[in-house]
């Protein structure tokens, strides 16, 4: 039972919404221009999930191997940290999900491939290569990309453009640069929330040598860089809605705003570390609820 316990708590359930926030946006876009294709939605949603349990299970083992899992940081304690998951079992767990997500990616690009050319399913296959690799090598390694300020790069791309624009390319077969002002939108609050992290994180991750983003541009700016991912984000929204305008209801997204403004008030004002972790919690849950409201607002 306290193993079961520990890989529920290794697989880090509450990261799984935000992962599904660009797949779900991506697809309402779809259904919005009536193109929706439910197995490739499902076959997104499954992938991205293995996709997130895969770089929660890597990021549990990696930062454990690196010492910055400790007695000193804050947030829930890590699988391989509290000894109840060994190092060697993590090392399968992260196989098994590398496989399933592997599998379950060439089956999302069987179901779309008959709206692409066989040139773009070879590139949307290199993109789910790239995208294991990421999961596995933000923490992983001798030279993680995590510990060099580049993961915030790679949550924009992968939870916003490739996840937003890219999702809504596999239903339509066709992409406008219109459709990249949403997928900006998810990028930066996806963004946010690792930012929100880092700040958490920020004196045990640069006593330990791990430089986060944050870490390198320093706690103030980190403030800063977190104030522009949220209200980028929303400008990037609004844009597209005016861009699309048919309805009031497209603006229904804009209740996000007030748990978005409570997240920067308490992100400028408190100065306990523990403090920001329930805020995680609340920042990944705005996005899911932008992402829902804004694909909402274009069907109603």
């Amino acid at each position: 039972m306290v193993k079961f316990e520990a890989w529920v708590k290794a697989f880090r359930l509450r990261t799984l919404p935000l992962s599904m926030s660009s797949v779900l946006l991506g697809s309402l876009l779809a259904l919005h221009h009536d193109k929706l294709s439910v197995s490739v939605l499902i076959g997104a949603l499954v992938t991205t999930l293995f996709l997130q349990i895969l770089s929660n299970l890597a990021n549990d083992y990696g930062d454990s191997s690196h010492g910055v899992d400790n007695d000193k940081r804050t947030g829930p304690v890590r699988g391989v940290q509290s000894g109840a998951i060994s190092p060697g079992e993590m090392r399968i767990a992260i196989l098994i999900f590398t496989l399933l997500a592997l599998v379950s990616g060439v089956w999302l690009l069987l179901k779309a491939a008959d709206k692409l050319e066989i040139t773009t399913v070879f590139g949307f296959f290199i993109l789910g290569i790239l995208a294991i690799a990421a999961a596995i090598k933000y923490t992983v390694g001798k030279s993680p990309y995590g510990y060099a300020g580049f993961g915030d790069v790679a949550v924009f791309i992968f939870f916003g453009i490739a996840g937003v624009a890219g999702t809504y390319f596999l239903h339509t077969g066709e992409l406008s640069w219109a459709e990249l002002l949403p997928a900006v939108s998810i990028g930066l609050l996806a963004t946010g929330v690792l930012n929100l992290n880092n700040i958490r994180d920020f004196d045990n991750d640069k006593e330990n040598g791990k430089r986060s983003f944050a870490v390198i541009i320093g706690l103030h700016a980190a403030k800063v860089y977190h104030t522009l991912l949220i209200a980028t984000s929303m400008a990037a929204a609004v844009g597209y809605t005016l861009l699309n305008f048919q309805s009031g209801y497209q603006f229904i997204f804009l209740i996000t705003l007030p748990i978005l403004i409570q997240n920067l008030s308490v992100v400028w004002n408190t100065s306990r570390a523990s403090d920001l972790d329930a805020e995680l919690k609340k920042l990944a849950f705005a996005t899911l609820l932008f992402a829902l409201t804004m694909g909402i607002g274009l069907v109603y």
